[in-house]
Order: C-alpha cells, then structure tokens, then sequence
C-alpha cells in the first residue's frame, strides 16, 4: 500500500514538474510566486509530499494551466483511496464487500461492466456465487461468512429490477465456458443469463472467442461516467481521474462494437449450454 501511494506521488510530482518547466519557471520561482517554502516545489515533484487541493489550483494559476485543475484535483483527491489491497477490503469477510458495492450501484444510472472470465457479480445464480466466493475466501484466507456473503450478493441483485437504472455487460465467450463449481452449476448460470437477456434495461454482449485483438484491457466497471473499479489480484483499483475514465470509455466501446447481442449472444449461450448437458452422466432409473 504505501509503496504503491509513494508510487502514484511520484506520477503527480512527475506531471506538475512537466507543467511548471513548460511554463519556463525554475522550482524557486514558482516557490516564490506562490510564496512557499523553496523546498516545497522539491518535495511535491519528488513524490515526498502531497499537494493539497488549493496548493494544485496555486500551481496551475502560476503556470497558466488552470484547464488542468480539475483533472489534477481529482488525482489528489485519490491517491490514497485509489488502491485498497483485498486482505483489506475483505479483512472482515466477503459480506461487507458486498454491501460496499450495493450502496455505489445503487447511485449509478448507467452501469457498464466487462469480465473476460467470469459471469458478472450481479448476474450470479447463489449456486455460482457460493463457489466463487468460497474460492476467495481460501485463496486470500480471510473469515469465512460465505452464507452471509452469498446472501448479500443476492440482495444487490434487486437493483436490476428497481428504479431506472441500466446495464450494458460484456464478456468474453470464455467466462461462458470457465467452470465454476461444476457442470450443473454452470448449466442453472447459463440458463440465468439465457433469463436476463430479455430485460429491456440491460444488454448483454459476448465477444467471440476468436475475436480480433483491438485494445487493452483487463477486468472493470464503470460507474456513469464518475468512476471505474479494477479488480487485480492484490487490490481494487478506484479511478475518477476524467482522463483515465476517457481510456475506459474509449475501451468499452471497442469491446462493444466486437460483442454479439441479441440472437447471437443467445446462440453462444445456448451451445454452451448444450455442451454442459451433455456432460452429464445419463440418470439411472429407480
């Protein structure tokens, strides 16, 4: 944690440094205009200190850049809530991470959510969630509330059929096929998603297997046009820097444009389906 904040110090201090010396100002001077400390410049370049919120707006005053003030309070705003590691997060158990995200989906008008492995979180049948989260809880060997976290995310599910909100998910056609739990498990997911296809406040697209490489990319969400979560494997990213949300953007609509909805998606759906059938052992008679 505190060497990734040292590190995202460090790409601020690196940017100001960019913009002071555009503006043809020594660190001094720029010290003495806004009448700070002469080491001040230094330190904030440096990534041994943080500008505060009106320190950024003084800086880009004196070197005439004040279209960049909201960006750039933006990126102080987070550099310290901008990477939680999970053993944090999930220090209590997976129940009080789902409550986090009921409350921040609850506040979003447009949701658009990419996973190029797994079936989105609030599309999980409890079956599919249970093995998920049991494979969380003892790869990161935190406290098991697995009832309790089941339960909860399933209860976020209830915003997908109250209030005005609207879901445009993507996913690759090998989060169809990623067995999780095991063949019957996957067969009631499959059959889920089949169901919530036809909401007429969510779109759902898969992205062929063989689809062409166009940009890249990694698992997120994106919150309206607020936020992004990443989800790494140590720790969640929160970004709502407007430039690195623009990147976001950018990337889901690519994504959009090789996803098949519709028929299609449904096709991609239902062979998979058809595949996890027949897999099963053949039942016996009593």
């Amino acid at each position: 944690m505190t060497s990734s904040i040292h590190q995202a110090r460090e790409a601020l201090g690196h940017r100001l440094r960019d913009i002071r010396k555009d503006a043809e100002l020594t660190g001094r001077e720029l010290a003495t205009l806004a009448g700070w400390h002469s080491s001040k410049v230094s330190k904030i370049e440096y990534g041994k200190q943080t500008p505060s919120e009106e320190d950024i707006r003084i800086w880009c005053r004196h070197t005439k850049t004040d279209n960049q003030v909201v960006d750039l309070v933006a990126t102080v705003r987070n550099i310290e809530a901008m990477y939680v590691e999970w053993r944090r997060t999930l220090g209590t158990g997976t129940r009080r991470r789902q409550h986090a995200s009921r409350t921040l989906e609850a506040r979003t008008r447009l949701m658009r959510w990419y996973e190029p492995l797994l079936v989105p979180g609030i599309l999980h049948t409890a079956e599919y969630a249970e093995a998920v989260m049991r494979r969380v809880i003892e790869f990161y060997e935190i406290p098991d509330d697995l009832d309790a976290g089941v339960s909860a995310r399933m209860e976020r599910q209830q915003i997908l059929y109250r209030g005005n909100h609207k879901f445009h998910f993507i996913v690759t056609q090998q989060a169809l096929l990623t067995t999780v739990g095991d063949g019957s498990v996957m067969i009631g997911q499959l059959d889920r998603l089949l169901a919530v296809m036809s909401m007429p406040r969510l779109t759902l697209g898969i992205i062929p297997t063989f689809a062409e490489y166009r940009v890249p990319t990694n698992q997120f969400i994106m919150f309206d046009n607020r936020l992004v979560h990443v989800e790494t494997v140590s720790a969640e990213l929160t970004i709502n820097q407007p430039r690195e949300i623009a990147f976001y953007h950018k990337v889901f609509e690519e994504l959009a444009k090789q996803a098949v909805i519709g028929n299609a998606a449904r096709a991609l759906i239902t062979a998979a389906l058809d595949h996890r059938r027949n897999e099963l052992p053949p039942q016996t008679e009593p």
